[in-house]
C-alpha cells in the first residue's frame, strides 16, 4: 500500500496572539508540526506533503531537515480547500491519509489502525467521543449505527449539538476517491468554506462504507488553539513520557514535576529521579542512579551508581560509575569524569577531563584542564584558560594537591603529587612532589587606626 500523508499546516493560530506560526509553537522542545512529521516519517511506503499558509517560510526553515514535499495554501479557504491543495500529488492508487500540524499527541499505532481500516470500499475516519463536544462537527449515525454525515458546530441543529462523538478530521482514503470528492466540494454553509468533512456525506452517497475507530485518550487527538490548550498538551505528552519511564522501572517522585524534553537513549535498573528534573537531547542513565531535584540533564551519559544532587545543570558531560555531582554543580559540554569522581556545590567545569577518585568540592572553576587521578582541588581555585583571544590548557598530575584560592594561569603542568600552597597564583611549571607557592609577604602596621567618618 502507498501511502500518502497530507499534513494540514496553513493556519495562522490567531487566538494564540503571536507572532510565530502556530506549528511551530513547542511541546517539549519540538515545535507542533515535528511532533506529527516525526511519528507519520514511521509509517512505511510513504510520500509526506505538509501544506503551509501562513508564515510558511519560517515553517520550511524550521523543518528544513525534513523529507518533505512543501505546498503552498495562499488563500485559507478551509480544510477541503487545504486538501485541493495537494490534489496533483495524489495518485488515483494512494491511500492518502490526513493529518493536522497542530494535533501533536497522535499515536503511530493509532494511524496504523486507520490504514488497516481503509480500502476502495471503506474510507477510515478516526472519532472522539467527548464530554463536551462544543466547537467539533458531530457524527450523525442512521438507526443502524451507520456514519451518514458530519455536521459543523455552526450549521448543527439542537439535536445533532446533543451528540457527543465527534470528528477527529483525520482520516485515510482513497486516493482516486478523494479527488473525485474534492471536486464536488462547494462553500455553500454558515462559514462560507470548503469542508473536508463533506467528503463524508460524498463517500455514503458513493455507497462507501465509513469505518470508524477512536484512540486510546481523548489528548491523542485534541489540536492547540491557544496558550491555554499548549500547557495542557504539554503536560499530557510529559505524564505520556512518565509512564513509559515507570513502565520500565524508574521511580519518579512526582510524575507531574518531570518532564523530557529530548530521549532517553537508554536506562537501568532502580533509577531515582527527584522532582522538577528536566532531561533534554539524548541521555543515557545507568543503573541505582540518583538525580536530585530542580535538575537540568542535557545530551549527558550517567554510567551506574551515579548521585546527582539538587539544582545542578549537566550539558554534553560524561560520567563516571560512582561518581558524585552537587549540589549546585554545572558541567559544561566535553567534561568527562572517570569513575568515582567528587564535584561539589558551586563547580564548574568545561571542556575537563577528570580523572578516577578525584575531588573538586568547593567553589571551583575547572576549564580547559585535564585532572589526573586522586587529585584534590581546594575551594576557590580557577583554572585561568582564556585571555581575552585564545584558550589555553591546563595539566594537572595524579595525586596532586591545589591549596584553596590558588589561580593556574595556562598553559601550565602541574606535576604529579605536586602541592599548590592556598592563595598562590601559578605561572609557570610546578614539579612533581615538591611544594609550590606563591604569595605577597605578610606584615602588619603597629598604631594604624582605622579612618573614623568625621561628624558634621
Amino acid at each position: 500500500m502507498k501511502i500518502t500523508t497530507v499534513i494540514l499546516a496553513a493556519g495562522k493560530g490567531t487566538r494564540m496572539r503571536s507572532d510565530l506560526p502556530k506549528v511551530l509553537h513547542g511541546i517539549a522542545g519540538r515545535p507542533l508540526l515535528r511532533h506529527v512529521y516525526d511519528m507519520s516519517s514511521q509509517v512505511a511506503d510513504n510520500s509526506i506533503h505538509i501544506v503551509v499558509g501562513h508564515g510558511a517560510e519560517q515553517v520550511k526553515q524550521a523543518l528544513a531537515d525534513c523529507r518533505v514535499n512543501w505546498i503552498g495554501q495562499h488563500q485559507q479557504w478551509g480544510t477541503g480547500h487545504a486538501v485541493q491543495q495537494a490534489s496533483p500529488f495524489i495518485g488515483a492508487d494512494d491511500t492518502v491519509l490526513i493529518l493536522y500540524g497542530d494535533v501533536p499527541l497522535l499515536k503511530l499505532a493509532t494511524v496504523r489502525q486507520l490504514l488497516a481500516d481503509v480500502s476502495p470500499q471503506t474510507l477510515a475516519l478516526l472519532t472522539v467521543t467527548l464530554a463536551d463536544a462544543t466547537g467539533y462537527g458531530r457524527i450523525v449515525r442512521d438507526v443502524d449505527g451507520q456514519v451518514l454525515k458530519i455536521v459543523e458546530e455552526k450549521d448543527a441543529d439542537a439535536t445533532e449539538k446533543a451528540i457527543c462523538e465527534v470528528n477527529t478530521g483525520i482520516m485515510a482514503v482513497s486516493g482516486g476517491q478523494l479527488q473525485t470528492w474534492l471536486g464536488q466540494l462547494t462553500n455553500q454553509n454558515a462559514q462560507q468554506e470548503y469542508y473536508l468533512t463533506d467528503v463524508i456525506e460524498m463517500a455514503v452517497a458513493a455507497g462507501v462504507r465509513i469505518v470508524t475507530s477512536q484512540p486510546d485518550r481523548e489528548e491523542e487527538v485534541l489540536g492547540v488553539n491557544n496558550r491555554m490548550q499548549l500547557a495542557q498538551l504539554e503536560r499530557f505528552f510529559q505524564m505520556r513520557q512518565a509512564e513509559e519511564l515507570m513502565a520500565q522501572g524508574v521511580t519518579l517522585r512526582d510524575p507531574q514535576r518531570f518532564d523530557v524534553r529530548g530521549t532517553v537513549v537508554s536506562l537501568g535498573q532502580d533509577i531515582e529521579i527527584d522532582v522538577n528534573v528536566i532531561l533534554e537531547g539524548a541521555v543515557s542513565i545507568g543503573n541505582r542512579v540518583k538525580i536530585g531535584p530542580n535538575t537540568q540533564i542535557k545530551d549527558c551519559q550517567i554510567a551506574d551508581d551515579v548521585e546527582i544532587f539538587g539544582c545542578c545543570v549537566l550539558e554534553g558531560a560524561v560520567i563516571g560509575q560512582g561518581s558524585r555531582i552537587g549540589p549546585y554543580a554545572r558541567l559544561r559540554p566535553e567534561t568527562v569524569l572517570a569513575d568515582n569522581v567528587h564535584i561539589g556545590n558551586f563547580v564548574e567545569l568545561k571542556k575537563s577531563s577528570v580523572a578516577e577518585a578525584s575531588k573538586i568540592n568547593h567553589l571551583s572553576y575547572i576549564g580547559d584542564t585535564s585532572v589526573g587521578s586522586k587529585v584534590n582541588i581546594g575551594a576557590g581555585t580557577i583554572t585561568c584558560n582564556y585571555d581575552g583571544a585564545n584558550k589555553f590548557k591546563t595539566v594537572i598530575g595524579d595525586g596532586a594537591f591545589i591549596g584553596s584560592d590558588s589561580q593556574l594561569v595556562a598553559p601550565v603542568t602541574i606535576g604529579k603529587n605536586a602541592t599548590i600552597g592556598a592563595g598562590s597564583t601559578i605561572t609557570r611549571d610546578a614539579p612533581e612532589g615538591q611544594l609550590t607557592l606563591s604569595r605577597g609577604k605578610q606584615f602588619s602596621v603597629p598604631g594604624w587606626q582605622r579612618p573614623s567618618k568625621k561628624e558634621s
